[in-house]
Parts: structure tokens; sequence; C-alpha cells
């Protein structure tokens, strides 16, 4: 959106240099292009940022906030030296380097403050900023630990700043397309959202390469931990520091707080009435404390479940993406997003002849009875970008069953039963009527296994 008229500093500051727009744009994931961002403002409104903490992911945000009209990253901040001078290049010189975070917070001449530190500091930093007076973009998560969220509520409501928390997903395109469709209906009644974020390399499980010049002259270790437990000095841990619940919640808190925000987001959900949660730590074995393989389900009072999961043992098809299932279509987000319409037939033949010969020949001859047996074939409707995931129509019934038997203590069905007898019961008979899974739907879910299979290099069974 362009906006040609003059806005004021605190309207800048809430709108691009801190806005969702901006950081959408340092996400550099496929979850869609963020907003335009505004005109260029005048000098008298330029607004002077500080940098705390400019590791890897603050680099990515100093590069989208260098791209904004009236804005100027004039400090940087960070327990390693390489990374200061890395920040202080990218300015060209420009911005000083503070040796600590309370000494941006002092300087009158900074308007506000990122803070991408690690996690444990985020509460901290944040609370002292607005009591400093500047307004915020603190990375997700918000905090460490939940009891802290309430009090950095309280103290910006009573130092009346502005805090926003860094979710660059929500602020694309594909995601906020994806809300309209789902208010507009066009899903039908949605109950179940699922989403993953998987990976299977060593990057992607936090195991980034250590610098060779890390040393006491250049790694301030305590300052790196401030309020965490005291250990020795360890720069596995420091480079690392998402593997350790000293520092991260893990998964949870680095990667589903991805998908939760996304998910409130475009249903409009504002929080889980009730939620289970399993991990493990089954590879990385000798690199963190935290699982390396997470499953959550989450019960939303808006009528819906959301199913979780990521790993860093595989990353088929894509690292991330959701699927929002309704009763008349899907959306699929992942590299684009796309309307897939439900192929729905009711075919009750193996109920009804069981009857008498007479009452089945008069239940065939109702038009309702044979307008409903007609499969719906539209092919999927491709809205924004320009590849899907390939899925199979059947995923979704057994991940519900695997959850409900699960939570009964029963063993759990497999997709490849599935395959065999898909009009055998999901859970009775009567069920499984509703849904209409008969060989004609079969046979479709079979030929879409198997061009799935052949793609992938596995055999077609």
């Amino acid at each position: 959106m362009s906006e040609k008229s003059k806005i004021n500093r605190r309207q800048f500051i809430q709108r691009s240099a801190l806005g969702s727009a901006a950081m959408g744009m340092a996400l550099g994931e496929s979850h869609g292009e963020a907003p335009e961002v505004p005109a260029r403002v005048p000098a008298s409104d330029k607004v002077t940022v500080g940098m705390i903490g400019v590791g890897a992911r603050a680099q990515e945000l100093m590069q989208a906030i260098m791209t904004l009209p009236g804005t100027e990253i004039v400090g940087v901040c960070d327990a390693y030296k390489g990374r200061t001078d890395r920040a202080v290049a990218r300015t060209k010189g420009r911005a000083k380097v503070y040796k600590d975070y309370k000494e941006i917070l002092a300087d009158k001449s900074i308007d506000t403050v990122v803070i991408a530190t690690p996690d444990h500091w985020h509460a901290t930093m944040a609370i002292d900023a607005v009591r400093a007076g500047k307004d915020v973009y603190v990375e997700k998560p918000m905090t460490y630990a939940v009891e802290e969220g309430n009090n950095i509520i309280a103290e910006v409501k009573k130092a009346g700043r502005i805090l926003q928390v860094g979710s660059q997903g929500m602020s694309s395109r594909t995601q906020q397309k994806a809300r309209e469709i789902i208010a507009s209906g066009k899903l039908g009644q949605v109950t179940m959202v699922r989403a993953f974020y998987n990976r299977n390399t060593a990057g992607g499980a936090w195991i980034y390469p250590i610098p060779p010049d890390a040393s006491p002259q250049t790694v301030n270790w305590e300052m790196f931990l401030g309020p965490a437990p005291k250990r020795s000095v360890d720069y596995a841990r420091f480079f690392r520091w998402r593997c350790y619940r000293d520092y991260s919640g893990g998964i949870a808190t680095d990667l589903f707080v991805h998908l939760v925000t996304s998910i409130h987001f475009m249903m409009n959900a504002k929080m889980p009435a009730n939620f289970v949660a399993m991990g493990q730590l089954y590879r990385w074995k000798e690199s963190r404390d935290v699982p390396d393989t997470v499953n959550a389900i989450l019960e939303y009072p808006e009528g819906f479940t959301a199913n979780l999961s990521s790993t860093f043992n595989n990353q088929l098809s894509s690292e991330g993406g959701f699927q929002i299932l309704g009763t008349k279509g899907s959306l699929v987000l992942g590299n684009g997003l796309s309307f897939h319409p439900e192929i729905v037939s009711e075919d009750n033949r193996w109920i009804v002849e069981s009857w008498p010969e007479t009452l089945e020949e008069a239940y065939y001859k109702d038009p309702k009875v044979r307008s409903e047996e007609l499969p719906n074939t539209r092919e999927p409707e491709v809205l924004a970008g320009e590849e899907q995931f390939r899925e199979i129509g059947f995923d979704a019934t057994i991940m519900r069953q695997d959850a409900e038997a699960a939570f009964a203590g029963r063993p759990c069905r497999s997709p490849q039963r599935c395959m065999r007898a898909p009009h055998q019961p999901v859970d009775t008979r009567k069920e499984d009527g509703e849904l209409g899974r008969r060989e004609r739907d079969c046979q479709s879910l079979k030929q879409m296994a198997c061009e799935n299979s052949l793609q992938t290099g596995r055999e077609c069974r």
C-alpha cells in the first residue's frame, strides 16, 4: 500500500520501521511477498534504530530496515565482536558499537531498538527498553518463559510505548490471502489445520559453524549468559544456543511459534482450550538437550483442531507449510497458495444391498441419491506461487484416527491399511458411510499415491 502523504515519527515506527512489512521482507522463506513499504518520508521524521544482538537473523533484519525510507541504524551491540564488525560494515561504518545494551538504551538520540538476542534475554531487555522510553521490535518468541509475557505487557502499557513481536509469516500476502478466503466461507466448515516445519541438515538442526576466531578476546561469555545459569565458557552453547534449554525452548519456541501465530492469524483464533504435546531427542544427541522431534495437538474453542509437527530428521517435499481442511475444500500453503475442492461422492451400495430388493430399487430411483453419488472432479485452483504440496487424500483421516487412538490407548491405523481397504470403517460403519469412502474413491487415491511414489523414486504398490 503506497503512501504519498507525510507521516510523523510515531506513525512511521508503527507502520514501517518496526512494522511487519519490514520484517516480513527479511524472512527469506517462501511464505509469499511482504506488502509494499511506505514512500520516502521527510528527514525530520527519520527514525534512528539501535540493534541489540546482531547475529544471522538480526543482520537479515538490518538489510530490510536499511531499505526503508527515513530510517538509520545508528548503534549495534553483541557479545561477539565478529558480529558487530560485520554489522558496522553493513552500515558503511555509520553505526556505533556499544559494549553493553544498556548504553544503547541510555542514548537519547536512539528512538527504537530491535532485540534479536537469544531468547533468555528477551524479557529483561524489552522491559529495560520501554522503561528507557524506547519503542521495541523483539524477535520471536517474545519471552523465554510464559510468565515473563505478563510482565512485559504491564511494562509496555505503563510506559506507553510500542512493542511488536517478530513473526513475519503473517505479514506475507499469501497468509493474508488465506485469511480472506477462510473468512469468506469458501472452505466450508474448517475443523482441522495441519502445520509442519521439517529439516534434515546440521544447519537446519542449529548446529552452526563456530567462527575460528572465537576466544575470550572476541566473545563476552558473561554478557551472553546474563540471567541464564552460570557455566564455564562453551562456544558451542554460545553459537548454537537454540540447542540448549538454558537459552531456548527448542522447536516449540523457535519453530512452533511461527506455526501457531500464523494459524491464529489465518483462522482468526485466540487461544487453544486444550493441548497435548510430545517430544524426543532421537538423532542429534551429542549436540543438544532439546528434542529434535516434536508433535502437538491443539484444540480451539472456535471449533477446530491444529496438528503441529516438526522433525530435524527428514524434509519431505518442503521445509514447512500448512493445510487448512474444510468441508468444501482445503488450502495448502508452502511454496505458494492453492485451493483444493473436496472430492466427495456418496456411495452407500454396500449398505442398501442388505435391504429388500424393492427398497434398494426405490432408493436408487431417488434423484437426490443419484446426484450425491456424482463425484466432484474439479482441479486444484492455484491462488499464489508455483509449487504446491502433493498430498494423499486419506492423510487427514489417518492423522485424526491416530490422535484419537493414542488418547484411548488403541493401536494406530497405518496408511498402508487405509490404502488396501479405504471402505472399511474409520471409527464406525456409520461414519464411513457419511465419508463415502468406496471403491471409486479408492482407485483415485491409489492412482494419486502411485504418481507420488514414481515422482519420489519409490516403488508403486
